[in-house]
């Protein structure tokens, strides 16, 4: 196995080119894992820590731009009121030690399932700046970046640069299931934001199917639900009927696996909980009740 270390982006652009295979680290809380396994031996390693600017964040008037690697720690700290979704998610990521090195990126480039990054990714929306020395910069819709099992939209030459996020305009949460609240994979995890500007709800689930995945049927119902009952303007409380409704379309969107870490059953049942739950979360912080987006992330 051959190491890389590229000074610049530049550099490392160069040296994507010149060896598609090679694999990005930067954290290395993912990839390390899958080497001291021996689940993977990639030819060659490509360490970006010397690359600062992927580090660094930039927070405009209605987006957040995150560095690909941004550690989790800095996350929480400095952006838990643009970016409270992932500010969530990211208290729930394993050790203190693997916050202070993980970062988005890793997530995306790993794009395993069970990543906790995702459901709060999908949930903002936003895009994924990816660059390759050949063609340059492109834009990636989160939607449309997750292909399949740990596989995403990248090019062989391509390598993540940072993620582009919307500013919450709404409170945002995040649930995940697990053993214990942190050095856990997830068994599944659910996102949700309100986008109060647009009048449209996201999702996002974790661990419950091939990829990352929204539930779609669920946003629509609950979105015109809030329409035609008045409740962006009137912040009345919700029907029990619709949060009953909400997750059960947010367990059918599931399309998970058994394994070691819990049944199929078990994680549409545990998705439809979470989803009625943080339903009743953010719902309470819009009608400037309770809780607030912001209080912290719950394991169900």
């Amino acid at each position: 196995m051959d190491f890389l270390r590229p000074a610049s982006w530049e550099e490392a652009l160069a040296a994507k080119a010149e060896h598609p295979t090679a694999v990005p680290i930067a954290g290395g809380t993912d990839v390390m894992v899958e080497i001291n396994f021996d689940h993977r031996r990639p030819e060659y390693l490509m360490d970006l820590n010397r690359i600062g600017e992927l580090r660094e964040w930039e927070t405009g008037a209605d987006t957040v731009r995150l560095g690909a690697s941004v550690p989790y720690t800095q996350i929480m700290e400095h952006l838990r009121a643009e970016l409270p979704g992932l500010a969530l998610a990211s208290h729930t990521v394993a050790s203190p030690q693997i916050r202070n090195r993980g970062g988005v990126g890793g997530n995306l480039g790993t794009a395993s399932p069970a990543g906790d990054a995702h459901p709060a990714l999908l949930a903002s929306g936003g895009a994924v700046e990816a660059e390759s020395a050949a063609r340059g910069r492109r834009m990636i819709p989160i939607d449309a970046f997750y292909t399949g099992v740990k596989r995403n939209a990248l090019e062989p030459d391509e390598l993540i640069r940072a993620v582009h996020l919307p500013k919450a305009t709404g409170p945002q949460q995040f649930s995940k299931v697990g053993t214990r609240n942190a050095m856990v994979i997830a068994v599944c995890a659910f996102g949700i934001a309100l986008h109060p500007e647009t009048r449209t709800v996201r999702t996002g689930i974790g661990s419950a199917a091939p990829t990352p995945v929204r539930a779609q049927e669920a946003e629509t119902f609950l979105a015109a639900a809030l329409e035609e009952g008045g409740h962006w303007e009137s912040g009345a409380p919700l029907p029990v009927s619709v949060a009953k409704q909400f997750a059960q379309l947010a367990a059918g969107a599931c399309n998970p696996i058994d394994d070691v870490r819990g049944s199929a059953a078990y994680r549409r049942h545990a998705v439809g909980v979470m989803a009625r739950r943080t339903l009743g979360w953010v719902w309470e912080s819009y009608r400037g009740e309770g809780r607030t987006a912001q209080g912290g992330a719950q394991c169900a």
